[in-house]
């Protein structure tokens, strides 16, 4: 799939971070083209309602109506819970899951956690969830509007999304097929 801008494609996955003694859980909706946290949310359990608040921040900071955007996620229970579905359904948002939940399948996703947890919340030692909720709050505000990616061609995320800015590659695709699908 080829992306044209965005608001096509949204990536949707819950990766964990250590606070003392037990691990909480962070869900994030990304949008595909521009690398932009939309929605995220800190938890202490995997229950769908903690992923459903992430995918209501992206939801409530667009107008769904206005884009035809898909939905990529894992196959976890979350994203398949009939109120998850509901959400996406009642947005006009289209679904879509992974074959067979291999990470290469969700790369997108996949990176934005690795940066989160690697480049920023694993320096902190957290003693409570509220602690890591004030300090994800301000490590998406810089990720999305201060750090630049090669990924949006040294651009911040928030601001090719704002401005739906093209973007120019800065990588190599490693993995590719004889078709490929143009969302426009």
């Amino acid at each position: 799939m080829v992306i044209a801008g965005i608001n096509q494609l949204w990536v949707s996955d819950i990766t964990y971070c250590r606070i003392i003694g037990r691990f909480v859980y962070l869900s994030f909706v990304t949008d595909a083209y521009s690398h932009k946290i939309l929605g995220f949310h800190v938890a202490e359990t995997l229950e769908t309602i903690h992923s459903l608040k992430a995918l209501e921040m992206a939801i409530n900071g667009v107008d769904s109506k206005k884009y035809k955007i898909i939905h990529h996620s894992d196959r976890g229970i979350q994203y398949c819970s009939d109120g998850y579905v509901k959400l996406l359904q009642d947005n006009n948002i289209l679904i879509s899951m992974t074959e067979n939940g291999d990470p290469l399948e969700n790369p997108i996703a996949e990176r934005v956690n690795g940066i989160i947890k690697d480049e920023y919340l694993n320096r902190y030692h957290f003693t409570t969830i509220k602690e890591i909720e004030e300090k994800l709050n301000q490590v998406v505000a810089y990720y999305n509007h201060e750090r630049p990616h090669m990924s949006c061609g040294m651009i911040t995320p928030g601001k090719v999304h704002q401005e739906n800015l093209p973007v120019t590659k800065k990588w190599k695709t490693y993995y590719r097929s004889n078709k490929s699908t143009v969302v426009q």
